[in-house]
């Protein structure tokens, strides 16, 4: 699916979901998994514009669209063989900051990537999700999110099995001189198969759904703390 489709998909869910809060039937939200069309998305921060490094005759020899965006973040890339996650979520309903949030989905990462045998981690100064390749950090997962109203929107980049050759034509997500890698790159080091996408599309999406019902649980159980124990003022 083309960005700017997924995009119009993602702000119709995030309106379902203001509603029913809206209604007093609040609802977790959905999941939306896909790949793009090869395409290059910009965001507003001051100067990301300039991480572009490919000219317009390079760019449309390989058929990489421009986008620009309203997530969080930088500048990145998404195509074929990568596996774009917008999870559409009502994040007071899950009592979860922004903060906690990106946690979250760097943990539900790590989690998938332990599937396949692949270490990740993360880093405190980058937001994402990063693998060791002799020595030097490769960022395997980027993520990038918007909130509006306390829903989520936008979301996480997992690089399954893309074009590796098109992060050339960026400084991916701004930060000039680290490498970026992909399950099935990190696979063959460790002489095992790639999972396909949809294999990947199921191990992701388990993972996602094990951390939401648990980050409800645990909102759940605040929540029913509170009732039972208000507190006393005077």
């Amino acid at each position: 699916m083309n960005y700017a489709q997924a995009y119009r998909v993602q702000t119709e869910q995030v309106e379902t979901v203001l509603a029913a809060r809206g209604a007093g039937s609040p609802v977790i939200g959905c999941l939306l998994l896909v790949e793009h069309d090869a395409v290059i998305t910009v965001s507003r921060r001051p100067g990301a514009r300039a991480n572009l490094l490919a000219s317009s005759d390079t760019l449309a020899r390989l058929g990489v669209g421009v986008e620009a965006t309203d997530r969080g973040g930088d500048i990145t890339y998404h195509g074929p063989g990568q596996l774009v996650v917008y999870p559409i979520l009502d994040l007071n309903l899950l009592n979860l900051g922004l903060h906690a949030y990106m946690r979250m989905l760097e943990s539900i990462v790590i989690d998938s990537c332990a599937h396949w045998g692949i270490q990740g981690r993360r880093d405190p100064t980058a937001t994402g999700v990063w693998v060791d390749r002799g020595g030097q950090a490769a960022k395997i997962a980027a993520m990038g999110v918007r909130v509006r109203k306390w829903v989520s929107m936008h979301g996480l980049s997992l690089n399954v099995n893309p074009d590796m050759s098109h992060f050339d034509l960026i400084v991916p997500c701004g930060l000039a001189g680290r490498a970026v890698t992909s399950v099935a790159s990190e696979c063959r080091s460790l002489g095992s198969a790639p999972p396909s996408m949809s294999d990947a599309k199921l191990i992701v999406k388990q993972a996602m759904v094990h951390a939401i019902a648990h980050a409800r649980h645990h909102a759940d159980t605040i929540r029913a703390d509170a009732r039972d124990n208000p507190q006393q003022t005077h």
